[in-house]
């Protein structure tokens, strides 16, 4: 969860269309991503191959983010009524 929170605060730093390898060393990197990615708009590239040593994923910013809980990055943003 970590790597997302970080992740999460990296990116929002960024213009849209940018895209980032991200290394990764945590053995659920190849899961956690994509559906990270698709639960918050940014686009997940998929490993990235001639990436040498620690594994690469690559993914592109999102102009239309949505987001998630600044304490948990799995959980969208729910507004109050």
């Amino acid at each position: 969860m970590r790597l997302l929170l970080e992740l999460r605060a990296h990116l929002a730093e960024l213009a849209p269309g940018t895209l980032v390898h991200l290394l990764a060393s945590d053995p659920a990197a190849p899961i956690d991503l994509p559906a990270w990615c698709h639960l918050t708009g940014h686009h997940y590239l998929g490993p990235v191959p001639e990436a040498p040593g620690t594994p690469a994923y690559a993914l592109r910013v999102a102009a239309d983010v949505r987001a998630t809980r600044p304490d948990a990055p799995w959980h969208p943003v729910t507004r109050q009524n």
